[in-house]
This record gives C-alpha cells, sequence and structure tokens, in this order.
C-alpha cells in the first residue's frame, strides 16, 4: 500500500494555471502506474490523465489534451499535473491515484487503483 497526498489546489480565474502535487509514500513508488481524476460538483469521479511505470508514457482525457500536463519524480515520489488555460468547467476536486505495475482493465476507470489521496479542490472563476 500507498499512502498519497495531494496538494496545490485553490482559487484560479480562467485561463490562469495551477500545478498540483501528489507526494507517494511507498519508497518503490517506481513501480506504480499513477494517475489524476477529477469529481465535479454533483458529478461522479472523472479520468484526467494517468502516467505508466517504466516507460512515463502518458494519456489524457479529451478535455485536457493540450492543456494538463501529467510528470513524475520517481526520486522524490512524486506526480505532478500541470494545469494551464483553465476554464470554469475544471472546477473539481482532484484526486491522486496509484496501482502497484497496473496488471490490466482500463488506466482511465476509477476502479482499477487501489491507492487514493485525499483531494484537493480546485475552483475556476469565471
Amino acid at each position: 500500500q500507498v499512502s498519497l497526498a495531494e496538494s496545490g489546489g485553490g482559487l484560479v480565474q480562467a485561463g490562469g494555471s495551477l500545478r498540483l502535487s501528489c507526494a507517494a509514500s511507498e519508497g518503490t513508488f517506481s513501480s506504480y502506474d499513477m494517475a489524476w481524476f477529477q469529481q465535479p460538483p454533483g458529478k461522479e469521479r472523472e479520468f484526467v490523465a494517468a502516467i505508466k511505470w517504466g516507460s512515463g508514457a502518458t494519456d489524457y482525457a479529451d478535455s485536457v489534451k493540450g492543456r494538463f500536463t501529467i510528470s513524475r519524480d520517481n526520486v522524490r515520489s512524486g506526480v505532478y499535473l500541470q494545469m494551464n488555460s483553465l476554464k470554469p468547467e475544471d472546477t473539481a476536486v482532484y484526486y491522486c491515484a496509484a496501482v502497484h505495475k497496473f496488471a490490466g482493465g482500463s488506466r482511465r476507470s476509477w476502479y482499477s487503483y487501489l491507492n487514493w489521496g485525499q483531494g484537493t479542490q480546485v475552483t475556476v472563476s469565471s
């Protein structure tokens, strides 16, 4: 099991930027597939971005492609989400998620991940 803690959320105007961070407690962090999900008010948790262990290959939801960038630092056991050109519809609680050496299914499905942070609120004003 790995413990995750998000930070970096806040209130920003439309068009602005935020950088979310997720710190992991696990020493074998480099072997975890990582992802970010968002949960807008009154809606289900939705996939935002994922980054593979090993290759570091990334995947993005269409709604954030070209605006958000996921990255990881295996030395510091952290994963990050750089969010640019933010829109009011990006308003949500953002969660960091992890699974050890993803084995199958879809990296875009929240139930593929076994470890979750507590979430950080991002609010984008128009």
